[in-house]
C-alpha cells in the first residue's frame, strides 16, 4: 500500500512539472499576457502554406504558433525557428512589407498597424493585436527579451548585404537569398544555373531610385575571387552588354569586386548605371582566430598569484630549513658535547708571521 502511494505521489508530480514546464519557445506568461494555447510542428506548411518551400530552403528547424489573451484582449504569435540566423534574416526580409515601419523590438523589427514581425537570433516573431495600444511596443520588448539567443556560428549574419550601397536604396527593398527558391521569390534576371548555387553563393539585392527611373543591384558573393570571375564569364556569355534605346532587350550591367558579382538591371541611363556599380567595392575582412582569451597561461593577474604562492613556498621551506639545522644543532651538543658546538678550547691555529 505504501509503494502505492509514493508511486502515484511520483506520478502526479511529474504531471505537475510537465503542466508548469515553458511550452516550446514561447513562454507561458509576459507583460500580462497569459497563454492559451499552443501547437509546435516542424512542418513548414504550418508556418505559411504558400511560402513553405522558402521557408524550407531558409533552414526552418521548428515553428510554433500560440495564442495569449489578458483583460479581453487576444493576441497571436508565429515563432519560426530555423537552424542560423541567416535562415531567420531572410525569411524576415522576405516578410517585411515595402510600407512596414521599423520598430525597435529584439534584432530587427517592422510592424503594419497591428501586425509585428520582429527577428531575435535565429527566430523570428509574427504576432497579431486585436488592437494597438501605447504599451504594445513595450510588451513585445518583454517577449523579445525572454527568447533565447543564439550563439556561436548560429549567430552569424550574411556579411554581402553590407556591400550594397545605401544612398538611394529604396525602403525596404533589401532582400537576402541562398537558394534557388529564394532566387524566384525575388524575381531575379538571373537563373539559379548562372547563378550555381552549388559553389555555396549567397545573393543580396535592393532596388535603387535614381533621378531618371529604378533599377535593382544584385550582389552575389562566392567563395572565392576565381569562381567569381568564372561565373561572371558565364553570366556576360548569356547576356551581353546592351545598348540602351538600341535592343528590345534590357540592358544588364556586371563587374566582379574580389568574391562578389555585382549585376545590375533596369531603365536607367548607363552613365547612372556605371556609377552605381562603382560604388560597390569589395574589402576583405581579415579574421584574427588566434586565442585571445585570458587563460591560467596568459592572465596576468594568475601570474602574480603564482609569484606571491611561490614566494610563500620558498618562505615556508626556508623556515622548515631553519628548524631542522637548530634542531640538528641541539641534538648534536646533547650526544656530543664540547665536540662539535661550542668547544672550551679553541683549536690551534698556523700563523705565518712574515712581516716579523
Amino acid at each position: 500500500m505504501n509503494r502505492l502511494l509514493i508511486l502515484c505521489f511520483i506520478l502526479l508530480s511529474s504531471l505537475s512539472f510537465a503542466a508548469d514546464r515553458k511550452t516550446g519557445t514561447l513562454p507561458k506568461a509576459f507583460a500580462g499576457w497569459q497563454l492559451q494555447s499552443s501547437e509546435t510542428s516542424t512542418n513548414p506548411a504550418k508556418a505559411d502554406s504558400v511560402y513553405f518551400d522558402l521557408l524550407k530552403e531558409d533552414g526552418l528547424a521548428e515553428v510554433e504558433i500560440a495564442n495569449y489573451a489578458k483583460a479581453g484582449r487576444t493576441l497571436s504569435i508565429k515563432a519560426a525557428k530555423f537552424n542560423d540566423a541567416s535562415g531567420a534574416y531572410s525569411a524576415y526580409l522576405f516578410y517585411r512589407a515595402p510600407q512596414m515601419a521599423a520598430e525597435e523590438i529584439g534584432d530587427q523589427a517592422a510592424s503594419n498597424n497591428e501586425r509585428i514581425l520582429f527577428r531575435k537570433g535565429s527566430l523570428l516573431i509574427d504576432a497579431k493585436l486585436d488592437k494597438v495600444t501605447p504599451m504594445s511596443g513595450g510588451e513585445l520588448r518583454e517577449l523579445a527579451s525572454l527568447l533565447p539567443q543564439a550563439s556561436g556560428n548560429s549567430a552569424n549574419l550574411p556579411t554581402i548585404p553590407n556591400y550594397l550601397p545605401k544612398q538611394g536604396e529604396v525602403e525596404n527593398s533589401l532582400r537576402y537569398v541562398s537558394g534557388p527558391v529564394g532566387l524566384a521569390r525575388i524575381s531575379s534576371p538571373l537563373t539559379p544555373a548562372l547563378v550555381d548555387f552549388s559553389t555555396g553563393a549567397e545573393i543580396a539585392s535592393a532596388d535603387y531610385s535614381t533621378g531618371n527611373g529604378t533599377a535593382r543591384l544584385t550582389l552575389i558573393s562566392y567563395p572565392t575571387p576565381a569562381v567569381a570571375a568564372n561565373r561572371l564569364k558565364n553570366i556576360r556569355a548569356w547576356h551581353p552588354a546592351a545598348t540602351p534605346g538600341t535592343s528590345a532587350t534590357p540592358a544588364l550591367y556586371s563587374k566582379r569586386t574580389g568574391p562578389v558579382v555585382a549585376v545590375l538591371t533596369g531603365s536607367i541611363p548607363e552613365s547612372e548605371a556605371k556609377t552605381l556599380l562603382a560604388s560597390v567595392n569589395y574589402d576583405a575582412d581579415i579574421t584574427w582566430n588566434q586565442n585571445t582569451h585570458f587563460d591560467r597561461n596568459s592572465n596576468l593577474g594568475s601570474l602574480l598569484v603564482n609569484i606571491i604562492i611561490l614566494i610563500a613556498i620558498i618562505t615556508g621551506l626556508a623556515i622548515v630549513a631553519g628548524f631542522a639545522f637548530g634542531g640538528a644543532r641541539i641534538v648534536l651538543k646533547r650526544l656530543f658535547p664540547d665536540r662539535v658546538f661550542d668547544r672550551s678550547q679553541d683549536a690551534d691555529i698556523i700563523r705565518l708571521d712574515i712581516g716579523k
